[in-house]
């Protein structure tokens, strides 16, 4: 017995899901090269200022 019930996920609803997902993926990969760019500055820094 098999139920012949209409899709519910049609590719407009897909096309905005991944939509949704490339726009968290661009902003974690964004925020992350700022963490890790705020990493290396601070590292530049701190050794800047080291005594020698």
């Amino acid at each position: 017995m098999t139920d012949n019930l209409p899709e519910k996920d049609t590719g407009a609803e897909h096309e905005k899901w991944k939509e949704k997902g490339v726009a968290m993926r661009a902003f974690f990969y964004i925020f992350g090269t700022h963490v890790f760019a705020g990493f290396i500055w601070l590292l530049f820094y701190l050794g800047q200022h080291a005594q020698k």
